[in-house]
């Protein structure tokens, strides 16, 4: 015979002991996606009140990162340059896998860029 908990209304403790461990979960994932959100929302409104910058560059490295694609799911790939400044200072900025493909290690040329947010490259001649 099952027994009772008394601060759940009566109902058989491991039915107790499931609720509770299924609430610690659901809150868990929960708070996850909630400071993803928090996070992806608080980068964007920083990215939009940074001034526009266009500097001289050069393309120092270039990488992509693929997710999924096994089974029935679809394959994600999310495609990075590493920019390199006058100064030695360098930053990754993620690009659509278009403006990956027109860039090439080694290309000098002016980045035009809003915080982490990509918006341009003009090759130099």
């Amino acid at each position: 015979m099952d027994t009772f908990d008394p601060f759940f209304g009566g109902m058989p403790l491991p039915f107790a002991i499931f609720l509770v461990i299924f609430l610690i979960f659901f809150l868990l994932i929960a708070s996850l996606i909630g400071f993803t959100i928090i996070k992806s929302v608080g980068q964007w409104n920083k990215n939009n009140h940074s001034p526009k910058l266009s500097v001289p560059v050069q393309v120092v490295t270039k990488r992509s990162n693929t997710s999924g694609g096994s089974g029935n799911t679809s394959a994600s790939t999310s495609y990075y340059v590493t920019f390199q400044v006058e100064s030695g200072d360098r930053m990754e900025l993620q690009l659509s896998g278009k403006e990956y493909g027109m860039l090439a290690e080694g290309d000098l040329g002016i980045l035009t860029f809003q915080g982490t947010r990509f918006l341009s490259f003009e090759r130099s001649n």
